[in-house]
Order: structure tokens, then sequence, then C-alpha cells
């Protein structure tokens, strides 16, 4: 399910190139791992129960890096 989700949130750029050589096209797979954050919070929290953490713990590991996996979006609210 979360690899699904993971290349729902994503897209691919196509760009040209023919710089002194053959002419080709080249793809990448663009991931925003940030819009799937609800399905890595699910994960986490079961995780938490199979590693008896307590709330606190938890909540520190959803937290952590929340300002990384956000970005810009946390000081546009």
């Amino acid at each position: 399910m979360q690899q699904k989700d993971y290349q729902k949130n994503s897209h691919v750029i196509k760009r040209n190139y023919s710089k002194k050589g053959p002419n080709f096209t080249m793809e990448k797979q663009h991931f925003f791992i940030k819009f799937s954050k609800p399905i890595i919070d699910e994960i986490d929290k079961l995780l938490a129960k199979v590693y008896k953490l307590s709330n606190e713990e938890l909540d520190f590991i959803i937290n952590y890096d929340i300002k990384y996996r956000m970005g810009d979006e946390l000081s546009n609210e």
C-alpha cells in the first residue's frame, strides 16, 4: 500500500539531450514522500505497538523530522 501511495504522489519528467553526441531522452521520476505522511504515521503506530513504545516515544518518532518531511508547508500554516 505504501509503495502505491509513493507512486501516486510522484511524477516523471522527460528531458531531451543532444550536446556533442547522439540525441537522447532521459526520464526521471520524482517522489514527494511528504504526501504519504499519513500512511507513514500509521506504520509508526503499528511498530510502536510491536516494540511496546510509550506514547511519548511514539510522539517523538512521528514528529522527529517533520520539519524536513513537510518542508515549507509548515511555515505556510
